[in-house]
């Protein structure tokens, strides 16, 4: 067994809650811009800035307009909607009320909706478009604790300031005050890749004792003066939550976007540091060496790609000598230089978590000039259990605890968290709660190791072991990662539990199938159940898995595989909305398919 330790750096009082910062910053320093609020779109987009004594009166009138709705303190209100500015002011107008904010993915079912807003008893929900209020409405019979349904895109939160004109800020004031350290802040429910998802009790001292050990501590060195961030990733995945907290708690200027805006967003907001899920990474990195191919300079992007991890793994190793210097000096003009332009020009780090990043996209993308930090948590650890930071980074690795966590190796190689961060429990499960935390410490489910100098190393998936039928201990994992990491393949699910040997089922992406097409003369009407069949496609593909397949032992390596005439997608169920593979979803709906892969 083994453990390692990083005291806190900041205390946080009994008395503390989220609504602290916001309100002494807006006392303090009001003209202080917390937030720049997008207007417009396209050639005539802009950024507005919102200081901080504006968005404590949004904020406080918006908590009033919930009292006089009838929301009490420690009533729960669901947030169903996309990422953007209102999803912020409302959390904290919750807060403020005394109330506890639910998040909701907008990508969510009816039934999905039904459940957690059933689950969680939430008296209120904001919902984001015409089409959200819809998926409300279909369950609302069975929801009879629901009193309001509010529509954002249809004037709900105007409306529920009108709704508060009557109330004194002593009221406001009296509830803000009303909550502690120990009051549960967020029910932030599990996307669930196996049954009900469970709502994890997250606390004011969960969220802000994370936030400041994390912007004090674990990134300080990018939590400086000037600095901004532009959220793209989920509200409702705890990721993007507590990077909203720790902005709001350390200063940070926030922005917020969506994938479909990302591109011409960052290249007006021009953030400073980035946080998204390595897929992003990866499809950065695919999209730049597909142009490439398709203006014919394939040869020199595989080349500046190659340098670029050589020089980075050398900034490892004493340092990089004169011709390597040269080299990269070379293809920053030619080429990284272009991919720093297309993120806004300012980014220099990335906080990576969600998966595994993959050791060689880590050196890419520090070569080029954009370090990714990669980091380990979960929903129930508030995100964070560990990060790399600028001035202590192993890439391979997902860095040392953040300050105030201990993470424990149990006997059979179970990663265990304690600490600041580790929720209170299960919200109306105090079953789950139990199995999960056993003296404090939060059993993981993961696997991992931890080295002599406290950096965690994520190693698979207790419950995804495969134990093959010759007793072979198989992660799955890291094999998933290396295939993934190929320009045309989209997702990947390793099998093989209880049979012969490993095999797998592999999703094509449509997104490079039509540079990839052109390349190779192929009709531009070609269908992916047409290319999966394609020759020198499954050539493709057979050379990425003999690729990946170097990672493991020859007892470990995928022998067989189907390439897929469909991607795994979240409308069709088999993926989290914070895009895990749900396997056992996949291994019923795809059963023919596997067992094909052992009877042929």
């Amino acid at each position: 067994m083994r453990e390692f330790s990083v005291p806190a750096m900041v205390e946080v009082p009994d008395s503390a809650n989220l609504t602290d910062a916001p309100f002494t910053r807006a006392a303090e320093e009001p003209g202080a811009i917390v937030v720049r609020r997008s207007s417009g779109s396209g050639a005539g987009q802009a950024w507005s800035a919102v200081t901080a004594a504006e968005f404590a009166a949004e904020t406080t009138a918006l908590a009033k307009g919930l009292a006089a709705a009838g929301i009490e303190p420690g009533d729960r209100v669901c947030l169903l909607s996309r990422t953007r500015y209102e999803w912020t002011v409302l959390d904290y107008a919750v807060w403020t009320a005394g109330a506890v904010s639910v998040p909701i993915y907008e990508t969510s079912s009816a039934e999905q909706i039904e459940w957690i807003v059933g689950d969680s008893g939430a008296k209120a929900v904001f919902a984001e478009t015409a089409e959200h209020e819809a998926r409300v409405a279909e369950v609302r019979d069975a929801l009879p604790g629901l009193a309001h349904v509010w529509g954002i895109d249809a004037g709900g939160v105007d409306e529920v300031v009108r709704l508060g004109a009557d109330v004194g800020d002593d009221v406001i004031e009296e509830r803000r005050r009303s909550r502690t350290a120990a009051d549960i802040a967020t029910l932030v429910y599990t996307s669930g890749t196996t049954g009900r998802p469970k709502g994890c009790e997250l606390t004011h001292g969960n969220l802000v004792s994370t936030a400041r050990n994390a912007v004090q501590g674990a990134i300080a060195e990018i939590a400086v003066e000037g600095s901004s961030t532009l959220l793209f990733l989920p509200l409702a995945h705890v990721f993007a939550r507590l990077i909203q907290v720790a902005a709001i708690e350390g200063g940070i200027i926030l922005g917020h976007s969506d994938i479909p805006n990302l591109l011409p967003d960052l290249a007006t907001f021009q953030p400073t540091f980035l946080l998204a899920v390595p897929r992003v990474f990866e499809k950065v990195y695919n999209g730049a060496e597909q142009k490439a191919a398709a203006e014919g300079k394939g040869k020199a992007f595989k080349a500046a790609a190659e340098t670029a991890i050589a020089y980075s793994r050398a900034l490892d190793a004493g340092g990089p000598g004169l011709g390597l210097k040269l080299k990269h000096k070379v293809f920053d003009v030619l080429v990284y230089g272009k991919l720093r332009a297309a993120v806004g020009g300012k980014v220099e780090y990335a906080v990576s978590g969600g998966a595994a990043l993959g050791e060689r996209l880590g050196h890419f993308f520090r070569g080029v000039g954009i370090t990714i930090l990669e980091g380990y948590g979960l929903t129930e650890t508030t995100a964070p259990a560990s990060v790399n930071r600028p001035s202590a980074i192993k890439i391979g690795t997902v860095g040392r605890p953040i300050p105030g966590v201990d993470v424990r190796i149990a006997d059979d190689g179970e990663i265990l968290v304690r600490g600041i961060n580790v929720l209170r429990g299960y919200w109306n499960n105090e079953a789950a709660t139990k199995e999960a935390v056993e003296d404090g410490w939060f059993h993981t489910g993961d696997l991992g190791s931890l080295d002599e100098d406290g950096f965690l190393r994520i190693t698979g998936r207790k419950k995804e072991i495969l134990i093959t039928a010759a007793g072979k201990n198989v992660a799955p994992a890291p094999l998933e990662d290396r295939l993934r990491a190929h320009p045309l393949v989209s997702q990947c699910l390793v099998v093989g539990d209880g049979r012969k040997f490993i095999s797998a089922l592999i999703t094509l992406d449509e997104e490079a199938l039509g540079p990839w097409k052109e390349r190779h003369g192929k009709p531009p009407a070609m269908s992916v159940d047409e290319l999966r069949r394609d020759p020198d496609l499954v050539a493709e593909i057979e050379a990425a898995v003999a690729e990946a397949n170097k990672s493991v032992s020859r007892a470990e390596a995928i022998k067989k595989y189907v390439v897929l005439g469909v991607d795994f997608t979240e409308e069709a169920g088999h993926m989290t909305p914070s895009l895990k593979v749900k396997r056992n979803v996949v291994m019923k709906d795809f059963a023919d398919e596997i067992d094909s892969l052992y009877t042929s």
